[in-house]
């Protein structure tokens, strides 16, 4: 997989919406100030800043989640509240223009529901009709309420 990056946070354009993924990087750029800078910088000129996973810890790092309720994922949760954030286990939390995904799967119902309040309910379905996004797992699990504690220490443990 390869990855080409048209802009640096200097050059990027602005932008309407931006949404911060998360993933096994996020916590080496917890500490780094000129990302934090700039995402503080962005946020007073975007509409809609969205997070997927353990993107909202850089969300919180920057300070933007302080006494909000916020969500990511569930193996991360309550790293939140040293950021002053309020951690919330949903899949996903709206704190006015900041919309937060708790895990990668939640990330198209973030989407879905950015896609409402933009275009309207009738667009967003339309959108959820055309990816044909009607969940039916093949486990009832999927969130730690639901699992075993073995299930929940191989996943803590990275699979192996």
């Amino acid at each position: 997989l390869g990855l080409i990056v048209d802009y640096d946070l200097e050059t990027a354009p602005k932008c309407d919406i931006l949404i911060i993924p998360g993933g096994p990087g996020v916590r080496d750029l917890l500490e780094n100030e000129s990302l934090l800078s700039w995402l503080r910088d962005v946020y007073d000129s975007i509409t809609w800043l969205g997070s997927v996973c353990t993107g909202s810890l850089l969300l919180g790092a920057a300070g933007l989640l302080r006494g909000k309720k916020a969500t990511t994922h569930w193996n991360a949760i309550n790293d939140l509240e040293k950021y002053g954030a309020i951690p919330v286990s949903k899949r996903v939390v709206r704190e006015g223009k900041i919309v937060m995904a708790a895990g990668v799967s939640a990330g198209i119902d973030m989407a879905l529901s950015l896609a409402s309040m933009i275009k309207g309910e009738e667009i967003a379905r339309a959108i959820q009709l055309k990816i044909e996004y009607d969940p039916s797992p093949p486990f009832d699990g999927g969130s730690l309420s639901k699992e075993t504690t073995e299930v929940i220490a191989l996943v803590q443990k990275g699979l192996k």
